[in-house]
């Protein structure tokens, strides 16, 4: 274990659950003074202690995997997701047999998988960007909605400087391979497999504009402007939300940072994660369940 030391531990403070698995975890790997364990909405001040982490753990859901890639990602940590939550598709572990399987990721042994980011940042008019709003990197997407007044955005998005449409939406997302099954999946959008190099466009409820889902390549740059005066914000990975002005500007292309995952299991187990979690029935034929995974599926 000594070779993935220093590590972190992020926990959902949200869940009783996940908090006392934290402990358990943290208890089980004897931590001491070089590690950390701090809850997901805390992260911001531990940049400068987790530039020599290791790897972090996280427990929770994918909501606490959001949050610890925007610290481990600049770092280039890998991260080790325990699932106390429902779909878990970024997770690795189950909390039934989380302390039985983690001495096999610890070992050295693991293969680390990558995935894109995206990122994001507001200019104004003149292309300058906002200095009250850094560029900020995404691993599920990002969304150009509506605030709170019931009333569509219109949006006029171009690729690699060329005009594509005009969206009169509810919203517009933006989305990593690993988002397509997040809020893309929720409004028709395609699933991409998850270490695809590309982003895809979705508008949500679209009045006006290209009303499908577009999947462009990795290495596009992205450029949408507000036209309306309705009040907007950007949204990043669901936690993050900016207020947004007519005539901003935002550009959204890969980002420079990877996410991390530790992985024993074979790159195709997406597809079992992906016919089990999302429950297809009877259109996609379902693997056999061990009795474990069948009492953590009746258990969630």
């Amino acid at each position: 274990m000594a070779n993935l030391r220093p590590l972190g531990i992020v926990y959902n403070n949200l869940s009783t659950a996940a908090c006392d698995m934290a402990n358990i975890v943290a208890e089980y790997l004897r931590v001491d003074e070089s590690d950390w364990i701090s809850p997901a909405e805390d992260l911001d001040s531990l940049a400068p202690q987790a530039k020599d982490t290791k790897l972090v753990i996280t427990v929770g859901g994918d909501g606490t995997i959001l949050r610890a890639t925007k610290l481990a990602s600049t770092y280039g940590i890998p991260i080790l997701g325990i699932n106390m939550g429902r779909l878990g598709f970024m997770t690795e572990l189950e909390r039934h047999d989380a302390l039985e399987r983690l001495p096999h990721y610890l070992d050295g042994s693991p293969w680390v998988e990558e995935r894109a980011m995206l990122q994001v940042q507001v200019v104004d008019e003149a292309g300058v960007p906002r200095p009250d709003i850094p560029a900020q990197h995404a691993l599920n997407d990002a969304v150009i909605g509506r605030g709170v007044v019931s009333r569509v955005i219109t949006v006029m998005a171009s690729i690699d400087g060329v005009q594509l449409t005009t969206y009169r939406a509810d919203a517009v997302i933006v989305s990593t391979a690993t988002g397509s099954t997040g809020y893309n999946l929720s409004v028709g959008g395609p699933i991409v497999y998850p270490q695809a190099e590309a982003m895809i466009i979705v508008p949500v409820a679209p009045h006006l504009g290209l009303a499908t889902g577009l999947v462009v390549p990795g290495t596009s740059v992205l450029q949408f402007t507000l036209e309306s005066d309705v009040e907007a914000l950007i949204s990043v990975d669901g936690y993050l939300n900016v207020p947004l002005r007519r005539e901003d500007r935002i550009q959204i292309q890969a980002s420079p940072f990877k996410a991390r995952f530790l992985r024993t299991q074979p790159a195709n187990s997406f597809f079992h994660t992906l016919t089990r979690r999302l429950d297809f029935g009877g259109a996609i034929p379902k693997p056999a369940l061990t009795p474990d995974e069948e009492a953590n599926s009746q258990e969630q």
